[in-house]
Parts: C-alpha cells; sequence; structure tokens
C-alpha cells in the first residue's frame, strides 16, 4: 500500500467542478493582479477569522516581513522567537535588520513557552544582561502555532502589554485554529498565514495573508505590499512587491468553503491514531522534558509519545486543526526508514533548530543552549494526515509503528 504524507490530488478530484470554473472566470476577467477577486477573498478570510482587515500578499514569508515593516522593526531591535519552527520566521527577522532572540518551546505542544519568555523579560534567566539587550530594545514576539495547535496566546498577551511590546503571530499552519474562543490571526497586532499548497488551506503556488486589527497598521501594511506607492508610481516608503494573485485568490476562495470541515476530517483522523495506538499499547507519556532534557531523552525504544491537546483542547475552547500529526519516537530515523520501505509518506519538522544553522552563528548560540527544542528534533515525526484518508489506510499506518516498535 502506498499512502503519501499528503494527497493533494485527491483533495483537487473533490472539488474539480468548482475550481475550473472560478479560474475560467479569472481568466476571462483578464484581471490577474490584485483587484476584485483578491478583495473578495481578503473579506471572506476577515469574516472567517473574526477580524477587521485581512491583506493578501505573495507567501507566508512576506506576511512576516510586512509586519516587521509595518511595525518599523530594524536594526538595533531585537525580537523574542522559537528555535523550533520553519526558518521563514527567524528569517524574516533578520532580514530587516532585527537581531532573532530564542526562547525555549513547551515539551507537549512544541510552542513558545510563556514562561520562559517571561523569564528572559523580567532578567530573571539573565539573558538580557549577558547579551546586552535593553528592554527597550525588544520590540516584539512571533509566536508560532506550530502544526496546527496555537500558542498559549492569552500569558504572552499578558507580557506585551506588561513590557509593550507588540506581538506578530506566525499562523502560517493554523488558520482555524482557536484558543479561548478566539481564532488565531486575532489575538496579536498582527496574523501571519501561509497558502502554501501542502497548507490546511492550500494555494496552487505560493500565496499568504495578514490579518491586522488596527486601522492605521492596516493602511500602512497595505501600501508597504504596493512597493509603498500609493497613489500607484508615487511613493511615501519603501515597501516591497508582494501581491496576492488574483488566480490564486479565486483558488483559495473555493477551499475556504470546505476548511471547517476539511479540518474537522483531520481532528477525525487524528483521534483514531489516538485510539488505535494506545489500544496497541504503544502509547507512553512525555518523559520529564526540562532544562535537563537532552537528545537522550528517556524515551523508551517500543514506545511513541502521540500529540497532546493543550489550547487546542475543547476544555480550553480550543481547535487543534492538525496541519501535521507528529509523534516523538526514540529511534525516529529508524522508524522513518522502516516507513519508507512500508511506502508510507512522513517527514521531519525540523530537522536542526535555528539556533544552530549555519547562518546565526554569530548570535553565538551553542547546543545545549535550547535543550527542549533540540530535544523536538531529534524526536519529532510527522505521519500522513489528510481529509480524503480512510481507515484502511490510518490503521495499516499503525500496524507499520507497532512493526518497527516491536521488533
Amino acid at each position: 500500500m502506498q499512502i503519501p504524507l499528503l494527497d493533494l490530488q485527491a483533495q483537487y478530484d473533490s472539488i474539480r467542478s468548482e475550481i475550473k470554473p472560478a479560474i475560467e472566470e479569472v481568466l476571462e476577467s483578464q484581471y490577474f493582479i490584485m483587484g476584485p477577486t483578491v478583495s473578495s477573498f481578503e473579506k471572506a478570510v476577515a469574516y472567517y477569522c473574526n477580524t477587521t482587515h485581512a491583506l493578501g500578499c505573495a507567501s507566508g514569508s512576506d506576511a512576516l516581513l510586512l509586519a516587521l515593516m509595518a511595525l518599523d522593526i530594524g536594526p538595533g531591535d531585537f525580537v523574542l522567537t522559537t528555535p523550533f519552527t520553519f526558518f521563514a520566521t527567524a528569517g524574516a527577522i533578520s532580514r530587516v535588520g532585527a537581531t532573532p532572540v530564542f526562547i525555549d518551546i513547551q515539551p507537549d505542544s512544541f510552542n513558545i513557552d510563556p514562561e520562559k519568555v517571561r523569564g528572559f523579560l523580567s532578567g530573571k534567566d539573565g539573558r538580557m544582561v549577558k547579551m546586552g539587550i535593553k528592554t527597550e530594545s525588544v520590540k516584539a514576539i512571533i509566536p508560532v502555532h506550530l502544526y496546527g495547535q496555537m500558542a498559549e496566546m492569552d500569558t504572552l498577551v499578558e507580557l506585551s502589554n506588561e513590557y509593550g511590546i507588540s506581538i506578530i503571530e506566525d499562523a502560517a499552519q493554523a488558520i482555524g485554529s482557536g484558543y479561548k474562543n478566539i481564532q488565531a490571526g486575532n489575538w496579536g497586532d498582527f496574523g501571519c498565514f501561509s497558502f502554501f499548497p501542502s497548507k490546511n488551506l492550500g494555494a496552487y503556488g505560493d500565496a499568504g495573508l495578514i490579518t491586522v486589527k488596527d486601522e492605521k497598521l492596516a493602511e500602512k501594511t497595505s501600501v508597504l505590499r504596493l512597493h509603498g506607492a500609493k497613489p500607484k508610481y508615487f511613493h511615501s516608503m519603501v515597501g516591497i512587491n508582494s501581491r496576492l494573485d488574483a488566480l490564486q485568490a479565486a483558488i483559495l476562495k473555493v477551499k475556504l468553503k470546505h476548511l471547517d470541515e476539511w479540518s474537522d476530517r483531520r481532528r477525525e483522523i487524528a483521534m483514531a491514531y489516538n485510539h488505535l495506538f494506545t489500544e496497541s499499547g504503544l502509547v507512553t507519556d512525555l518523559p520529564v522534558c526540562s532544562d535537563s532534557c537532552t537528545s537522550e531523552c528517556e524515551l523508551s525504544s517500543d514506545k511513541i509519545v502521540i500529540p497532546k491537546e493543550t489550547t487546542g483542547a475543547p476544555v480550553n475552547s480550543g481547535r487543534h486543526i492538525y496541519h501535521q500529526y507528529t509523534i516523538r519516537v526514540k529511534d525516529r530515523d529508524g522508524l522513518s526508514e522502516h516507513l519508507d520501505t512500508a511506502g508510507i509518506g512522513n517527514a521531519v519538522y525540523y530537522p536542526k533548530p535555528l539556533h544552530l544553522q549555519e547562518c546565526f552563528a554569530e548570535l553565538g548560540y551553542k547546543k545545549g543552549d535550547f535543550p527542549v527544542a533540540e530535544c523536538a528534533t531529534e524526536q519529532a515525526l510527522s505521519l500522513p494526515i489528510y481529509p480524503e484518508m480512510d481507515e484502511e489506510q490510518i490503521r495499516y499506518i499503525v500496524e507499520s509503528v507497532k512493526e518497527f516498535l516491536n521488533k
């Protein structure tokens, strides 16, 4: 049996009759950049996310960059974020000339640890003095809602208010997720979304979007994405070229109508995985994983740790949308090879933390600085999860994992 990590062909087959007319309408209009189709999609997303403004752009990476530019963050400024995420988060910070400051993650959610943010900002962990950073130079926090589950935004908002810093939500993997009845992208000053094809709401190419609550910031961001020009050819600021294509907007608007149904199905599949793994006796609790955590974490070689709903749990009025179903396993690379042989797609998100990337060597971080994130890079493995999966496929995957762990 062959099971891909994600089956975009199956998704397309289910909405082909809606997608083709939407594309044809744009082709007939000959309006390919921005325009009424993009505006219509922006309004639909603003309504869906229950926010004031939604601005389409070229990618999720550009969304982060535009948010930082709109806040006038640049050289001499510092932005707090997680070391366990896709490169674009820290890359955008560096591109505006600011410095990323990494904060370790929670072991259960994989998201930035708010108490470690508190420890940094209060000076209790001693890092600000050691790094020569003044409190007023810390301009923003970028929490990442990893794998489809939101960070603990209530605590982070409390800290942002206390220290007078902005919040930019990296919601690239989290459209439709929620915490305490508030949607991703509606907690911070900005919400940054990616519509890369593999996302829960994916375009047929690159695309992104920014949600903004403040009217002035929304206007500034809207101008920045058009080279800083308003009206055309008259530039009040230096911006970038980051416009959403009408073809992508048309495709995304069709898919948006199905998003909740698809996310609910992902949750059903995640619960099926949890049940079957538990029933098979393969599940263990995550060992105590704190500042002493290393890649030699005390995980049993014949057990896995299944995803834990924290902010995404119904008890927290939350919603985990399972962009990824990510387990922890001691011999991660061995299991990955076994699944490859069995024809089962799988992926490692992410194999190397950002603070140990070569391009950030000048920041002076070393192995052991963020042990929880480093541990996750050794153990995390994502299994197939997409709405079109059936029970036979889920059972085959669980049995294949069991076969490896019991050998």
